[in-house]
């Protein structure tokens, strides 16, 4: 029990020291200095025209939602459950991998461990399914259950 507790502050100060890293290194590049009458940007004139550009196409992918849907609040929530979609399939893939890893390979010799690796295995194919067929079931309401 000790371990884990241990190895769980371990990796959240871990992610807070990443986090924190880039803030800083993002604060010192805002930063820059003027050499000449001019400035060192951070971001040049492409990737900001880049940003701008993915900007507009997601505002645009939204307003087609809102569109689509006929509401405001149905539109944004339809996008964020596509976004979900997409984004859970590599998610969950890689919680399936690290379960196998732990049911096939650590489990060899350790039987607690093959239990945890099966019961990642099933959690994250839950959770794949689920987020996969959410989008349809919230479609299918707004379609027929509205009225």
């Amino acid at each position: 029990m000790k371990k884990y507790l241990i190895a769980t502050i371990m990796i959240i100060l871990l992610i807070i020291s990443v986090f924190g890293a880039n803030m800083v290194f993002a604060a010192e590049e805002n930063n820059a200095v003027v050499e000449n009458g001019t400035t060192d940007r951070a971001i040049d004139e492409e990737t900001e025209s880049q940003l701008v550009e993915l900007k507009e196409n997601v505002a645009n992918s939204l307003e087609d939602y809102k569109e689509k849907y006929g509401s405001d609040v149905y539109g944004t929530v339809a996008y964020i459950l596509n976004l979900v979609r997409i984004y859970s399939i590599p998610l969950c893939f890689l919680g399936i991998a690290i379960g196998a890893i732990h049911q096939y390979v650590i489990g060899v010799r350790k039987l607690d461990t093959l239990e945890k690796g099966m019961a990642l295995i099933v959690t994250f194919v839950t959770i794949l399914i689920i987020c996969q067929i959410l989008p349809l079931a919230f479609a299918v309401f707004v379609k027929f259950g509205r009225g």
